[in-house]
């Protein structure tokens, strides 16, 4: 890993993050949730936020995925998403809800303008309808396949990857 020159812990901690909070509604899969801690410790996206059903480090099974990334990026858990969003708010982010909707927009099309909050739906369900209600916006990955969802690990590469390059352009 010194051949990478990668940062340690208390390195990461230190550095400047992008204007990004990742919410997960109601995550049932532990591989899910160590996943996004993952991606969002390579993009150094500023926290995630735990909600509902979605468990909590430390767990064997998310920090199998998660690779130590529960520990570099700062997270919070909350017992409703409902009240991370309204501190969300409060704080002045844009709330975006990554969702298939009749409103929604392309991945593609999306440019951040300010602080941003991305939430991710439970597998089977989707992100919660009174949460989708307090969305500034929805925007929804462009799929040209016989299937209408991504699994929400790859969704949210993609989808912190897309902001990242966006935020790189403007910060």
């Amino acid at each position: 890993m010194d051949e990478l020159n990668r940062l340690n812990v208390s390195e990461f901690k230190k550095i400047e993050k992008i204007p990004l909070i990742v919410v997960l509604d109601n995550i049932r899969s532990l591989n899910n949730i160590g996943s996004v801690f993952r991606t969002s410790d390579a993009f150094r996206v500023e926290s995630v936020y735990l909600c509902g059903i979605t468990a909590c480090p430390p767990h064997r099974d998310i920090h199998k995925t998660a690779l130590g990334a529960t520990e570099s990026v700062d997270w919070h858990y909350f017992s409703s998403t409902a009240d991370a969003v309204n501190q969300l708010m409060e704080m002045q982010y844009e709330i975006v809800g990554i969702e298939q909707t009749d409103t929604s927009i392309s991945l593609t099309d999306f440019v951040p303008v300010r602080k941003t909050a991305i939430i991710f739906g439970n597998e089977v369900e989707g992100v919660d309808p009174e949460v989708l209600g307090s969305c500034n916006r929805n925007i929804e990955i462009p799929q040209e396949g016989t299937k209408h969802s991504l699994n929400i690990s790859v969704c949210a590469g993609i989808v912190i990857w897309h902001l990242y390059t966006q935020f790189a352009k403007i910060l």
